[in-house]
């Protein structure tokens, strides 16, 4: 399987390479000994090795991408917007990134004579919130109007833009682009950016005192090393040596494991010594909460742009059953995923300071102070007060 990826030899490019993901595979690629170009409006967080290079520039601009994918061989677009939080609710922006950004790679890569792009999707594409299990890439796409938020109506439509782009000729006649789409599970690892650490802010603060839906409900993750394989194979397949097989194909990517949502991050919330709630709210009530800071947030968010706990998109992701086959990319890609926990991810937050510290005598004794202060305040405020 290794020796499969290694024939492929760029150059490639990577939109959205400076994000968690991005980064993580072009180290991988770069590791394999291929030119590897990050392309972002923001450089990663971590250094940039040898000679991985890091080209600035936005995806809303045609220009900017046209110059970008010169002389490249494939193109692994990752970048998106409104994935997650506050970001969902910024309608123009995820529209501007993800509709016609992906607009301008498809463009930028005909007129460049690019024969490869590879997308990064979401299980979104068919899922809003309805149970499913065990399904497959024969579902069709969940209606446009359907869609709880705008992240997965949009990476629908350019899901779609960039499946149908497949067998168009390219610029003077130099070939056919082939083009297929990734729909990886909710990603996690080690140094992750977007979900794990807004949930330790949650367990840090207290905020994390109950879960909610049923506990036999499942859903799915994806390591984010078996996600970087999934891709290098996804390449792979798309050319000639492959017979061009994933060419026009979707596939569902995880770490084939369904499990309940607060159960996988029960290692995380016990790991940094925190005790694991044992309250269970019906998800309704969530999900109208999640409605009613979605509606706060539509008023007031102009003028204090909060992060809301959770959106309604966020709690149907976490709490109703939705898991799907990865047959379709173990049979046609080699997919083969390894088995991960989250030791390595608690390692990582322990690392960074992260985890209950322990509370000081002198911490407990005052705080004991200040309660009794308190209560014995609020009980002389009943009594009455004597004349002089």
């Amino acid at each position: 399987m290794e020796s499969d990826d290694s024939k492929v030899t760029g150059p490639f490019l990577i939109t959205g390479g400076g994000g968690y993901f991005g980064y993580r595979l072009a180290c991988a690629l770069y590791k394999k000994g291929v030119k590897v170009i990050v392309f972002d409006i923001r450089p990663p967080d971590e250094e940039i090795p040898g000679t991985m290079e890091f080209l600035r520039g936005d995806i809303r601009e045609y220009v900017q991408v046209e110059k970008a994918v010169q002389g490249v061989d494939c193109v692994f677009h990752v970048a998106s917007f409104g994935m997650s939080g506050r970001e969902q609710l910024n309608r123009r922006l995820i529209e501007a990134v993800n509709v016609q950004g992906t607009e301008h790679v498809i463009k930028a890569c005909v007129a460049n004579s690019v024969p490869r792009l590879v997308y990064t999707s979401t299980f979104n594409v068919v899922f809003g919130g309805q149970v499913i299990e065990n399904g497959d890439e024969s579902l069709p796409y969940l209606p446009l109007h359907l869609h709880p938020d705008h992240y997965s109506r949009t990476k629908s439509i350019a899901e779609m833009a960039v499946l149908k782009a497949n067998g168009t000729a390219l610029h003077n006649g130099s070939g056919i682009l082939r083009t297929c789409a990734l729909r990886p599970a909710g990603i996690y690892g080690p140094g992750e950016q977007r979900h794990l650490p807004r949930i330790v802010s949650y367990i840090e603060r207290g905020i994390f005192r109950f879960v909610y839906g049923s506990s036999s409900s499942l859903v799915e993750f994806v390591h984010v090393d078996n996600l970087v394989l999934a891709h290098k194979l996804a390449a792979t397949a798309l050319t000639s040596s492959k017979q061009h097989r994933a060419a026009g194909q979707a596939y569902f990517i995880s770490d084939g494991r369904p499990v309940n949502n607060f159960e996988f991050f029960r290692p995380l919330v016990e790991g940094l010594g925190y005790n694991f709630p044992k309250i269970r709210m019906p998800i309704s009530l969530i999900y109208f909460f999640a409605f009613l800071t979605e509606m706060v947030h539509c008023l007031l968010g102009w003028m204090y742009n909060f992060q809301p706990l959770l959106t309604r998109t966020e709690v149907y992701k976490t709490g109703v059953t939705h898991y799907f086959s990865i047959a379709k990319a173990v049979t046609e890609l080699g997919y083969k995923p390894q088995e991960y926990n989250l030791n390595e991810v608690v390692q990582w937050f322990k690392s960074k300071g992260h985890g209950k510290k322990p509370v000081s005598p002198f911490r407990k004794v005052l705080k004991e102070v200040v309660l009794i202060t308190a209560i014995i305040a609020v009980i002389f405020s009943y009594l009455p007060i004597v004349g002089t």
